[in-house]
């Protein structure tokens, strides 16, 4: 049969209500269209990262359904009765583990043997703690079984902790359970591997005699040839060109220039100048190269080493000058040993040298031991590892589930993992806050989320990390960047806050009718205030221009100027001109204001609907707009901007954006005093203002007639039709 499943409401999604542990061992049959989320990271979320790691078999940092249906399957095969994930709880009574095959019947044994070891055999339940503490010890033992081995595993075999010191350096280390970096099988097999074919192609060497002419000084004697390999071909070179032809030896000489194009630099046997000479003149018969007397002072060095590393030993003879036939017969004795090294194989043993390969190899046979002896423990170890892995899913994954599957700890608003903590900025404080690397990468996809959102740098102690909060209730007037708060980590931990990125989207339409309103005030304000600089800057030069005249008024007297007039000051002459031109326009404006006024007193009843439609035709627009972003309003957006893939749009209604946000309230029962010794004073032209706005309301109620009723014949607006009638005369 079919698993029955139950669902509920909430984010405009149906969600799965995870209820007992037979919805769990199904939770792989629940089609995934269902699934409130598709992945999650493992980094970044209010739950613990070791949990997530050993459910994330693939290690790539992210949770998919393949991964939680697996660990689900994996708890409830090794638990009597899957319930027990419904339980939570880091502690499980051993009555509960299964036996109905040998993985669990291992379980169980292991259970006893760490309560055993604990000192508690006649214990029947174990807790994760039991097992952390355990498995502490058995990280710190020498053989903890996991195929790892350090330097210190060898303890006092110094050559085989040597070896594993060469085989990290030349095949990288890996951290076993302790943290400490150490090399596994793999490493050392490819290691010795490397070894032996090393050792096998030097005994090659050594048994050919051709191969290493002069034993051990051949590599030297190679070195001093390749030095001068180069120069010394170009002196036999230069050498055949002259005796092909004399008229060539003074070309293929330095001149004269050359030399005096030298002799200005500050010369050394190391300047390049020199270097690039040939190693000695040649010309006539003269087809010898001298090693000591009359070479270049450059390569001097050069030839001397390689008259006495090559020449002299392989020659067995004079070598103070060598003949282009000798070179040819130095190269010739050196080919074998060249080809010999070109077989090298392509080992990967870093700067080793051939002695210390030959003692790695004397140490083979105990690395692999220790190893061998390691990996014994594996099997208590991966118990060891499967009982705490089982107690962690007891305790988390319940949990888990109602965070990936489900959304019911976020709408139960009982800390969902994702959230990171409390924010208060703004006499108000914001609940829905999440964790992000890059403010602006997450705000390119975030801003879908039709959501007002604050980017704050949060900083203690010197950390340092990077929030995103929702703001979904109050107005966003002064939220700024630079604003700061306080934010409040799920640990409790106080953080100082800064907003340096902002999002502005409405949180209600409430305030969205207001805010055609309070932008037409800032407009005023912004004009007003660039009116007033700009009439201050005039003033100011003004005033500046006339100062400096009359500063030099007794100059200008003296040179026949006329002094200056104080006429001149800002607004001290008005012209008539302009003063029409203003009159005119007050007194159109006020036939204009006159004639609307008329016309919207002759409304009578349809004032008030006249009114409405005035503030609806200001404020329709924006509240129109507020309103359907508030219905776009979801959580999908700023989750997978962090790397989830929610399934879903998961809405942020209204309601629930008031529970995320909530602003300042007076506690209920509390005391309040109205007096406030700094409020503002009204001055006599805001009550004047006041009289003015209520003596014109109360004109245009008059005049529309509606309390005309209430008022005696005297003051109403019109006579009854009646009264009218009577009293004209007839014709």
């Amino acid at each position: 049969m079919q698993h029955q499943w139950q669902f509920f409401r909430a984010g405009g999604v149906d969600q799965v209500l995870i209820r007992d542990g037979q919805d769990i061992a199904h939770i792989g049959e629940l089609d995934q269209k269902l699934w409130v989320a598709l992945a999650c990271p493992t980094r970044g979320l209010e739950f613990d990262s070791a949990t997530l790691d050993l459910i994330d078999t693939d290690h790539d940092g992210r949770i998919r359904p393949p991964e939680l249906i697996a660990a689900c399957q994996w708890a409830c095969g090794r638990l009597t009765d899957p319930d027990e994930l419904i339980a939570g709880g880091d502690s499980l009574d051993l009555a509960r583990l299964s036996t109905a095959d040998e993985a669990g019947q291992a379980l169980v044994q292991e259970a006893r043997r760490v309560l055993g070891l604990l000192g508690r055999e006649h214990d029947s339940t174990i807790s994760l703690a039991d097992v952390a503490d355990r498995s502490k010890l058995l990280t710190a033992m020498r053989f903890n079984g996991d195929g790892i081995v350090t330097a210190e595993t060898a303890l006092e075999d110094a050559s085989a902790a040597q070896t594993i010191a060469w085989i990290g350096e030349t095949r990288g280390t890996v951290d076993d359970r302790g943290g400490k970096p150490g090399i596994d099988r793999k490493r050392a097999e490819a290691f010795f591997k490397d070894v032996h074919a090393l050792i096998e192609w030097h005994s090659v060497g050594l048994a050919d005699p051709q191969a290493l002419p002069l034993g051990d000084g051949t590599l030297a004697a190679a070195q001093a040839v390749n030095a001068v390999r180069e120069k010394v071909e170009d002196f036999f070179t230069r050498a055949r060109l002259a005796r092909y032809d004399a008229r060539a030896a003074v070309s293929l000489n330095p001149t004269p220039e050359e030399y005096a194009a030298i002799a200005t630099q500050e010369l050394t046997t190391a300047s390049a100048s020199i270097a690039a000479l040939p190693l000695a003149p040649v010309g006539g018969d003269a087809v010898l190269l001298p090693l000591v007397e009359g070479v270049n002072p450059a390569w001097a060095a050069a030839l001397s080493a390689l008259r006495s590393k090559a020449v002299k030993p392989l020659l067995a003879g004079r070598a103070d000058v060598l003949s282009e036939a000798d070179w040819r017969l130095v190269l010739d004795k050196l080919t074998p040993y060249k080809d010999w090294l070109a077989s090298r194989p392509d080992a990967v043993l870093g700067t080793l040298t051939i002695e210390q390969v030959l003692a790695a190899q004397q140490t083979e046979a105990a690395v692999l031991a220790l190893l061998a002896q390691d990996e014994a423990e594996e099997p208590a170890s991966a118990r060891m590892a499967d009982l705490e892995k089982l107690l962690r899913f007891k305790r988390d994954l319940v949990l888990l589930l109602n965070n990936f599957v489900s959304f019911g700890s976020f709408y139960r608003r009982s800390g969902a993992i994702f959230q990171a903590g409390r924010l208060y900025l703004d006499a108000r404080s914001c609940d829905l806050t999440v964790k992000v690397a890059d403010a602006g990468k997450h705000a390119a996809l975030a801003g879908l989320a039709k959501t007002c959102l604050a980017y704050c740098e949060c900083t203690r102690e010197g950390q340092k990390m990077t929030i995103v909060a929702a703001f979904t209730a109050g107005d966003v007037d002064f939220l700024f960047v630079g604003r700061n708060g306080v934010f409040y980590d799920r640990q409790g931990k106080d953080w100082d806050a800064t907003i340096v990125k902002l999002m502005e989207n409405p949180t209600s339409v409430a305030q969205a009718f207001f805010s055609p309103y309070k932008k037409f005030l800032r407009a005023i304000e912004e004009q007003v205030a660039k009116r007033a600089a700009a009439s201050d800057a005039a003033s100011q030069a003004g005033l500046g221009t006339l100062a400096g005249e009359l500063s030099t008024a007794d100059k200008a007297a003296a040179a026949g100027k006329p002094p200056a007039d104080l006429a001149k000051l800002p607004g001290s002459k008005v012209d008539v001109g302009t003063v029409a031109a203003i009159g005119v326009a007050a007194g159109s404006i006020s036939a204009v204001l006159v004639g609307v006024f008329a016309k919207f007193v002759e409304l009578g009843a349809w004032i008030p609907l006249a009114i409405l439609g005035i503030v609806l035709a200001i404020s329709g627009p924006s509240m129109l707009i507020a309103w359907l972003k508030l219905r776009q309003r979801s959580l999908g957006p700023i989750l997978d901007a962090t790397g989830w893939a929610v399934n879903g749009r998961m809405k942020v209604n209204v309601p629930l954006g008031a529970s995320l946000s909530q602003t300042a309230h007076i506690p209920a029962g509390s005391k309040r005093s109205l007096q406030d010794a700094y409020r503002e004073k009204r001055g006599a032209g805001t009550w004047l203002l006041i009289g003015l706005v209520t003596i014109g309301v109360l004109a245009l109620v008059w005049r529309s007639g509606l309390v005309d009723p209430y008022l005696t014949p005297a003051l109403r607006h019109a006579n009854p039709p009646a009264a009218t009638a009577a009293a004209t005369p007839a014709r």
